[in-house]
């Protein structure tokens, strides 16, 4: 594939900006510059620098992202900071069919939410992880208000009724894990489900954040406002997980 080319792919620019770039010797391949845009490399495997940082390709964008407190999952947020903030400009900037650039985030998180959160740029991978048929399951940590009972528990897994929705919501799982935590696992995805089934029970969400996607586990070493590539392994196994799957972390 022509440098110009891979540098576009991977969100540097438009072809001119790319182009502009490595003319000027802002792109080194391996120990060397190259200057010319039209020079052909394998560009799997391939590893640049970009006006100084490091880079390497891939052809699709697969990301995890601890998400802090304060933050919203908006390319256009209305009161407090956009996630994509927290990102370099190439995978805010990849280039897609659609009309939005960049790596998108799978589902969102409340402003108030931590956590685990998946973004990427391959529209499959969105449908898959997202779609409700394919019951992918979230664990979420919860602080309650209130302490946490028994048949509340009991309640949370028997299903309650939202206000916009006569069908009952439940709990794929659900376990007190201290006297004001939950560990809530959902399989489905609503507007401030976790919230609302925590009030429909009488109790009230203090904090929230989110620990698992499907197999994934968010690591213990990702800080807040941290983000990486996930690696293949991961990516197969949010593909084709189950909800016995094994904690695959980074």
């Amino acid at each position: 594939m022509r440098l110009e080319d891979i540098l576009y792919t991977q969100g540097f620019g438009t072809r001119r900006v790319c182009a502009g770039l490595i003319q000027q010797g802002f792109v080194r391949v391996g120990e060397g510059v190259v200057t010319d845009p039209g020079a052909e490399f394998e560009a799997q495997g391939l590893r640049l620098t970009v006006q100084g940082a490091e880079w390497a390709y891939h052809e699709k964008a697969y990301l995890m992202l601890h998400k802090p407190a304060g933050t919203e999952c908006s390319q256009k947020p209305s009161t407090y900071p956009s996630i994509y903030t927290l990102l370099p400009a190439p995978l805010r900037q990849r280039p897609n069919k659609g009309a939005v650039q960049g790596v998108q985030a799978i589902g969102r998180l409340d402003q108030d939410t931590t956590g685990l959160l998946l973004l990427t740029d391959d529209g499959q991978f969105i449908h898959r992880m997202g779609s409700p048929r394919h019951h992918v399951p979230k664990v979420y940590e919860v602080g309650a208000k209130h302490p946490v009972t028994q048949d509340q528990v009991e309640r949370l897994l028997a299903g309650v009724v939202l206000d916009d929705d006569p069908k009952p919501v439940r709990a794929a799982d659900c376990e007190a894990t201290g006297p004001q935590q939950l560990r809530l696992t959902l399989t489905e995805g609503k507007y401030h489900q976790v919230k609302r089934m925590l009030a429909a029970v009488g109790n009230r969400v203090e904090t929230l954040h989110r620990s698992r996607i499907g197999p994934l586990a968010l690591p213990d070493d990702l800080a807040p406002g941290q983000w990486r590539w996930l690696e293949p392994e991961q990516v197969d196994a949010l593909r084709g997980r189950t909800a016995r799957s094994a904690d695959v972390q980074s």
